[in-house]
Formats: structure tokens, C-alpha cells, sequence
């Protein structure tokens, strides 16, 4: 009986954790993606020249690549200090920001 009640808290805490997790892909696709796009259009277009172009082309196939998975999105995000390694403590995203990392490692840039 104890084991069972045991093994049912255990479960219990693991879907609380994948929620969370759940939720943080969400943030990162809702909150940080359009910023990305904003970044990458802003940069793009401000540094056109006769050697790089960036035309729309260039533009939506760098944005196609950043954000086609929710770790480069954050790896970009954290590179360009669009968000801060303070921010992942402020709201409780260190450790879903690890675990992302670990499970999207093969698409990380």
C-alpha cells in the first residue's frame, strides 16, 4: 500500500513536471520567437550590402533555420542577450532550459 501511494506521488510529480516543461516551450514559442524574428529582420536588413545581400530570401531562410526548434530559439535568445541567464532564474526556467538543451541537442546550432 505504501509503495503504491509511493509510485502514485512519484507520477503525480512527474506530470507536474512536464507541465511545466510543456509551459516553458510555450513561453518560448509565444514570448521569444517573435522577438527573434524582430532581431534577425532588424539585423539582416541593417547590415545589407553588396557582399551579403539579405534579401526577403536571405531574411526568412535565417529565420526558418533559428527558429525551426524551440533550442535554437533559446540559444539564439541567449547569445544576443535577449534574455538573460538572471531571467532563467527569475521565473523558474533553469532547469526546464537544461533539460531542453539535453533532449534538442542535435539541433542545437
Amino acid at each position: 500500500m505504501i509503495l503504491a501511494v509511493g509510485l502514485l506521488l512519484w507520477m503525480v510529480w512527474q506530470l507536474y513536471r512536464a507541465k511545466q516543461f510543456t509551459q516553458f516551450k510555450q513561453l518560448i514559442e509565444s514570448e521569444l520567437k517573435p522577438q527573434i524574428v524582430e532581431y534577425l529582420t532588424n539585423e539582416l536588413v541593417e547590415n545589407r550590402s553588396e557582399v551579403f545581400p539579405n534579401t526577403d530570401c536571405h531574411i526568412q531562410a535565417s529565420i526558418d533555420y533559428w527558429c525551426r526548434y524551440k533550442v535554437r530559439i533559446l540559444q539564439f535568445a541567449l547569445a544576443k542577450e535577449i534574455i538573460t541567464q538572471q531571467w532563467l532564474v527569475e521565473t523558474g526556467n533553469t532547469r526546464n532550459s537544461q533539460h531542453l538543451f539535453y533532449v534538442e541537442r542535435q539541433f542545437m546550432h
